[in-house]
């Protein structure tokens, strides 16, 4: 969603007409995940992307006709079907596009959302009678529900999207409405933007945080030592703290997308920081260390009143297994990892749920 978004927001601006392609479900090897996004103009153009090109032409044909009539359209393409082989859909995958024109209150509140990093609940009814096609609710984890959605389907929807809104995992659902009519709802689920919070500022910190800038990674270093912690030695970080971890991660807001790694290989630094990351709700901690200096730690921190449930969440020794050996080579198994985990608890792959 992120990606279309400065593109929308010059259109809205300019008063133009939007169609929001989104991608609603997967089968095999489909080129783009569950929830990617293509908006687009009756002016041609074009933002984001459905398919990597297999399938943009006709989408883009559909999203026309969309913005024509007014009326959301469900679209499927495979490589069974004769279409996919014209518009070329040959990797041997399925997907279902939802095409609608664009709902600008639905939009500024999830534009807003974004902005404050708050995790949020599209649903959005997919495959219905026409009265229903399209309408869709936001849903927050305070319970605050944002849309023209009325009455028991409302609640129904509401309480569908409570498990996708708790993992972080969109769904495709079933429900059963008045007169026993079966309903299709995509629930797409927004979560803060990825970030990763490195201890230490050490040489392999500068090489980690530019990939992980290249991955849109938010990255922030924190290190009381400035003389390893400045913007000279870190060019392009987002964020420098030149405090203690148990300062500098207070200052931050860990969630679900955040992942930290302790990287100074100092006790002092280290152990703090991951005393606290390992109470908090980041996907990922790692520490860097041979698997002697791993055992140590270890007990260490057990000796500090950790449980070793708490220790089986750190990733110690630290990234993929590569035989990594420069610091560079380092960084790259550390941010594999982060990628391997994360892409694991916000699965891409949804099975429909009746």
């Amino acid at each position: 969603m992120r990606d279309v978004i400065p593109e929308i927001d010059q259109w809205i601006e300019n008063n133009e007409k939007i169609a929001i392609a989104t991608v609603i479900h997967t089968w095999g090897s489909s080129p783009r995940g569950i929830g990617s996004k293509m908006a687009l103009t009756p002016g041609g153009k074009i933002t984001g992307s459905v398919s990597m090109g297999c399938v943009e032409g006709a989408v883009i044909e559909a999203g026309l006709e969309v913005l024509r009539t007014g009326l959301p359209q469900r679209l499927h393409f495979g490589v069974a079907d004769e279409l996919a082989w014209h518009v070329g859909l040959s990797c041997g995958g399925n997907i279902d596009i939802f095409v609608q024109p664009i709902n600008t209150t639905i939009y500024n509140s999830i534009r807003s959302t974004l902005e404050t990093e708050l995790p949020v609940a599209i649903a959005t009814i997919t495959n219905s009678p026409p009265d229903l096609l399209g309408q869709e609710i936001l849903i927050y984890e305070d319970g605050q529900v944002i849309g023209d959605i009325k009455g028991s389907l409302r609640a129904q929807i509401v309480k569908a999207s409570e498990s996708p809104l708790k993992i972080g995992q969109a769904q495709l659902i079933n429900l059963i409405h008045e007169n026993l009519q079966t309903l299709e709802v995509f629930i797409n689920v927004l979560l803060p933007s990825p970030q990763i919070v490195i201890i230490g500022g050490v040489h392999i910190a500068i090489a980690l945080s530019k990939i992980a800038q290249i991955l849109d990674y938010r990255t922030t270093v924190i290190d009381p030592r400035e003389v390893f912690a400045n913007p000279v030695r870190l060019t392009g970080i987002d964020r420098i703290i030149n405090k203690w971890p148990d300062e500098g991660l207070a200052q931050l807001c860990i969630n679900r997308s955040t992942a930290i790694v302790a990287l100074s290989h100092d006790p002092k630094l280290d152990d703090q920081a991951l005393m606290m990351a390992l109470n908090s709700p980041a996907f990922y901690v790692g520490a860097l260390g041979s698997r002697r200096t791993n055992a140590q730690r270890r007990q260490r921190l057990l000796e500090a009143d950790m449980t070793e449930e708490q220790l089986e969440r750190l990733h110690a020794p630290i990234g993929l297994d590569i035989s990594a050996r420069s610091p560079e080579e380092i960084a790259l198994s550390i941010m594999a990892e982060i990628v391997s985990v994360y892409n694991s608890n916000h699965g891409q792959e949804i099975t429909p749920v009746d």
